[in-house]
């Protein structure tokens, strides 16, 4: 099998041939662009496709439809010196590359069942037009057997394209960080000349271990390390949950935990549960898997029922600051996005809080500095008074350090009420007490 730079005789997989390679990326979403962005950044030139006209037009205009620190200056970078190009035809973005990666989404349903249409779509279009020898990159999170699948479709093997699993682990709010820096960089090939391409082509000034294996390996990577995120998540509430009703202080206890270099700091705060675009669908993909291979996997379901717990618990502490009953109440509600650093929404537990307690008959005041959403009995907010002006009760659902600033004196001038439900443990407890606020907290007591 013949691969970019393999004969060239400069060591594996002839790396100094690579120093500069036209690569094509399928799909302008957060992965494709930082993707893109990142391999600008690289040296490499890159034609990036993207079938949404108006996230094209965007991006050729210069606006990034998107808000990830630091992603703006990568695509600038690479429109100002001329190596990133939009293209509206995928196969034209693929025209000429020795390395095309698809970045496009694979959502799973309640069951489990990852959709992988958009992405087959995708690959049936190019497959005619990628180079003779070339590397296909799966980025897009995938059912395991989809790399060796798409290995045997006709317009690809009679091509001598290799193909490849190269799961992202980019954290929305750090993706550009995530991309540079890696701790990890995982390459699933059945063919070391192919593998060699990413590792000392491809990716070559980039930091991080190189974790080569074959595809099915790869492929799962990335579902057992969401799945053991949204693991820790699950216990860290559930610990948080036991603490409040034997009054232990979970934020001192989970410091404890977290001293133990065997378990590490990290996913050990408590919350209203994991969400995002990543650990709540390759979860429920993960469980789902297991059940169609016959295998029981108990402990996977019971992470998403503690994570479907929390939120009912959450909107239980909101509906007892205001006597039991939401109907009439007004909630002020801090934070729509999944998480601080992002304007993403999708599967935000902030998000579905507001659901919530809008279907419980609340009116939610809610204010988000990045993100923004509509639905029925919500209304956005300007700034943070703005939303807890005239609330019942104030709820803290995403961690942005602006809402830390809010002086809780004013907050405490504007609020019809005076409880504040902190459910990621963000503000200074001390501070709103003093104002005349109650606080509540995940893991705390009540005052």
């Amino acid at each position: 099998m013949s691969r970019p730079g393999a004969d060239d005789g400069e060591g594996p997989a002839g790396a100094s041939a690579l120093r500069e390679m036209r690569i094509g990326v399928i799909g302008a979403g957060y992965v494709g662009l930082v993707q893109a962005g990142g391999l600008v950044r690289l040296g490499h030139e890159v034609r990036l496709g993207e079938w949404d006209e108006a996230r094209l037009d965007a991006l050729r205009a210069g606006r990034v439809p998107i808000y990830e620190p630091g992603l703006a200056a990568l695509i600038s970078e690479g429109r100002a010196t001329g190596r990133l190009s939009f293209h509206a035809s995928n196969r034209e973005a693929v025209n000429g590359a020795s390395v095309v990666f698809i970045a496009l989404p694979t959502p799973s349903d309640d069951r489990g069942t990852v959709d992988t249409s958009t992405l087959d779509r995708a690959i049936a279009d190019v497959a005619p037009s990628l180079s003779a020898g070339s590397v296909l990159v799966i980025k897009s999170t995938v059912p395991v057997g989809t790399v060796r699948r798409i290995s045997q479709m006709p317009a690809v093997a009679e091509r001598d394209v290799g193909v490849v699993s190269n799961p992202e682990f980019l954290r929305e709010g750090s993706a550009v960080e995530d991309f540079l820096n890696p701790d990890r960089i995982v390459i699933g090939s059945t063919d070391p000349h192919t593998a060699e391409v990413l590792a000392s082509g491809v990716y070559r000034d980039l930091p991080g271990e190189r974790v080569l294996v074959d595809p099915a390996s790869a492929e799962m990577i990335k579902y057992a390390a969401n799945a053991y995120l949204a693991t820790r998540v699950s216990f860290v509430n559930s610990i948080a949950n036991l603490c409040e009703e034997v009054g232990a202080d979970a934020a001192a206890v989970l410091r404890g935990v977290g001293r133990d270099h065997r378990i590490g700091s990290y996913y050990l705060a408590p919350g209203p549960g994991y969400g995002g675009s990543c650990l709540p669908k390759d979860t429920r993909a993960l469980s789902g898997m297991a059940e169609r291979h016959g295998y029981d996997f108990r402990l996977l379901r019971a992470v998403m029922e503690v994570n479907e717990d929390q939120r009912r618990r959450i909107v239980g502490k909101v509906a007892d600051a205001v006597g039991g009953n939401l109907s009439g109440a007004t909630v002020g509600l801090w934070g729509l996005a999944f998480k601080a650093g992002t304007d993403d929404v999708r599967e935000s537990p902030a998000a579905d809080l507001a659901l919530r307690l809008t279907a419980a008959g609340a009116a939610v005041r809610a204010y988000d500095p990045r993100a923004s959403l509509s639905m029925p009995g919500m209304e956005l907010s300007p700034d943070p008074l703005a939303a807890a002006d005239g609330a019942d009760v104030l709820l803290v659902a995403t961690e942005w350090p602006q809402f830390r600033q809010v002086d809780p004196v004013a907050v405490k001038a504007v609020m019809r009420g005076s409880v504040v439900v902190d459910a990621r443990n963000l503000l200074d407890a001390a501070a709103v007490r003093a104002a005349g606020l109650s606080y509540r907290g995940v893991g705390t007591g009540r005052s």
